[in-house]
């Protein structure tokens, strides 16, 4: 296939003139990307190395899953451009994000909880968090404890109450996300919540919920009668 230089694409149709002609509403996926990426390869355009590359991944949407060792494999996306479309993808999550910083919201529900985390977490890894409250029931931090498959032995209650006793946390609420999208808990999550929960009474500070994060719903242990 014979590149196409931009050059020689007539002025009005390249990415960033159409941008100030028709507005950037009107661009398409594969024009938005071409002017981040500024430049294709030795074989293809910006702009068709822009479509072909949103093709292979499988649109748009699934930029927001891809991460920077997978970008570099892309003939023509080398270190800054992989960073870029990472920054920018990551900027795209926050604004979406209904709540900015659930630091000092106060907690009212499972659902509140899911709406914060169903945007920040990992699509490709488990990652744990957990959230301290008041005594109030007011969100005092939030902390990520850990980052990789969860079980007993990885999670252990010394990483989660140490933060709480540094805080004179009241309460905790652990979350953490399964990329398969299967809210269902597994039995290390189930290990994982008992363990947590004795520690909590034993030291006085309560774990209110264990909550795993899906794709599109989520599991409240609490919610499920088994806190």
């Amino acid at each position: 296939m014979q590149k196409i230089k931009m050059k020689e694409v007539p002025l009005n149709d390249r990415p960033r003139e159409r941008l100030k002609r028709v507005g950037v509403s009107n661009l398409s996926d594969a024009e938005l990307l071409a002017i981040v990426l500024k430049t294709g390869n030795k074989e293809m355009s910006v702009k068709e190395f822009a479509s072909y590359l949103l093709s292979s991944i499988g649109g748009v949407k699934k930029l927001k899953d891809i991460n920077y060792y997978e970008l570099l494999k892309y003939k023509g996306i080398g270190e800054a451009k992989a960073c870029m479309i990472l920054a920018i993808s990551e900027l795209a999550r926050r604004i979406n994000m209904k709540v900015d910083n659930i630091k000092k919201v106060k907690y009212k529900s499972p659902e509140m909880i899911f709406d914060y985390y169903k945007d920040k977490v990992s699509n490709n890894q488990e990652e744990f968090y957990c959230l301290y409250l008041a005594a109030n029931n007011t969100i005092i931090e939030e902390e990520l404890i850990f980052v990789g498959t969860v079980n007993h032995s990885m999670v252990h209650p010394r990483d989660v109450f140490k933060k709480a006793y540094e805080l004179n946390a009241s309460y905790i609420i652990c979350v953490h996300n399964h990329p398969s999208g299967d809210t269902r808990p597994s039995k290390d999550d189930e290990n994982v919540t008992l363990r947590l929960r004795q520690v909590g009474l034993l030291t006085g500070v309560r774990l209110l919920d264990h909550i795993i994060i899906g794709r599109d719903n989520y599991y409240s242990f609490m919610e499920s009668g088994k806190m």
